[in-house]
């Protein structure tokens, strides 16, 4: 697909990445359901080993169907090449370990996600590498705590669950300035289609698959897109410029840098020889194929569950057991005038609000909840709620948990596909039981 460049999203997310292969013709991406793959010959094994030719050699590094679901991602995100994995933890892992070593740090914000919060405070300090995290309304406080050995920023398009939106203009001018990559989480953004960061000046883009590309609550996934836009020559990341011990003296930016014959790779290739290959962390051929048939349809979905979600932060905001509501598509939201400026055809399909009545109020409204799924998830096509403070944010202090906008009482609600009428019906029944 050659003119890919010049499709529109909601024709990249249907044919991106794949043209029937030549021996069945199958029009829908087969599952290659198979660990290893043969070899031509004996030079051909060696040839793929040593990274002078792209190819199949065994599902932890590559597989012909999340090959097409990883070029499908980067068309959708205007990258130049993408690495799948299983799950968006695991994403956010190694795009930050594909960069860091022992005694660098890297700036990120207090509204990320509960896991990707305890991830960046405890595993990465295990591992001698030190999240500082900084108040994204405040790009000042971001360049702050900038240092000669800060070697990222790291900021989601959408905050969980606070909806913090950065201003993403002065955050690459920031990272710009001091020649270190921006790396944005994407995922409630579906796939670039409420924001693509690339064209904002993001060097690397991450998103947990499981949630809106795959749509439907029954597949892990996650993906790293490499905008193929950064230097990593510039002195700073001795990983690409340094022979590479864990890739037999690889310089990987002198190989797949800016100059070479594939273009700007560098930081993509490194992605999967020297973090899939080595963690492990691969998607299933199934699950691959799963997170294609989530694509297919996600501009429709996203939209239905974007509308669904302002129709009901507005409800909500003028009811009566409804203390607080917050949602960046009203004009009450901190964060509502990035939200316009950012975000295309909405403001996301997640919202929060607290009940009159704190904490026990909260659970028990949950309780009586009937249509709506009480679980830890969201992006599905179901009407998803949960209590973020007693489940995933429950790592954090209490004031962790204010900070990032997940404070005791606050219920968090994903909007699915479901008639909006029969959503608010539910909600009202479990208001009526909780007075």
């Amino acid at each position: 697909m050659s003119q890919e460049n010049n499709l529109h999203f909601d024709t990249l997310q249907v044919h991106a990445g794949y043209t029937p292969e030549p021996t069945t013709r199958a029009a829908a991406v087969p599952i290659y359901q198979t660990t290893s793959f043969t070899f031509d010959d004996a030079d051909y094994a060696a040839d793929l080993f040593a990274l002078r030719k792209f190819g199949n050699i065994y599902t932890r590094l590559q597989n012909p169907t999340t090959d097409v679901f990883e070029k499908r991602v980067a068309a959708m995100e205007g990258g130049v090449m993408a690495v799948g994995l299983s799950s968006g933890l695991s994403a956010c892992f190694i795009a930050l370990q594909n960069i860091l070593l022992p005694g660098d740090n890297f700036i990120s914000s207090h509204y990320v996600y509960g896991g990707t919060y305890n991830q960046f405070k405890v595993t990465f300090k295990r591992l001698g590498m030190e999240a500082r995290f900084a108040q994204i309304e405040d790009p000042a406080s971001i360049e702050a705590k900038i240092d000669e050995n800060t070697k990222a920023i790291f900021v989601e398009t959408i905050g969980n669950p606070a909806f913090a939106i950065p201003d993403f203009e002065a955050l690459s001018a920031i990272a710009k300035k001091h020649d270190i990559p921006l790396i944005v989480d994407n995922t409630f953004a579906a796939a670039g289609y409420l924001f693509k960061p690339i064209e904002y000046g993001a060097n690397v883009v991450v998103h947990a698959a499981t949630k809106w590309i795959g749509g439907h609550g029954n597949s892990l996934g996650g993906v790293i897109v490499d905008a193929g836009n950064f230097n990593w020559g510039n002195g700073k990341f001795k990983q690409f410029t340094d022979p590479d011990e864990a890739y037999h003296g690889m310089k990987f930016w002198d190989v797949f840098g800016a100059d070479s014959p594939f273009g700007n790779i560098a930081y993509a290739v490194r992605t999967r020889v020297c973090g899939l290959r080595t963690f492990g962390s691969a998607p299933s051929p199934q699950n691959s194929f799963l997170l294609l048939q989530g694509l297919e349809t996600i501009s429709l979905r996203m939209q239905r569950t974007i509308d669904n979600a302002l129709n009901l932060a507005k409800w909500l905001e003028q009811h009566h057991q409804v203390e607080s509501v917050s949602y960046p598509g009203l004009e009450s939201h901190p964060f509502h005038k990035n939200a316009k400026k950012y975000l295309k055809h909405g403001f996301g399909g997640v919202l929060s609000f607290k009940i009159k009545g704190g904490s026990e109020a909260a659970d028990k409204f949950i309780g009586e909840l009937n249509l709506i799924y009480h679980l830890a998830n969201v992006g599905d096509t179901k009407t998803l709620i949960i209590h973020p403070a007693t489940t995933t944010h429950q790592q954090l202090s209490v004031e962790e948990q204010e900070a990032a906008g997940a404070g005791p009482g606050l219920l968090r609600i994903s909007l699915g596909i479901e008639h909006i009428d029969d959503i608010k019906a539910d909600l009202q029944q479990a208001f009526e039981k909780t007075k």
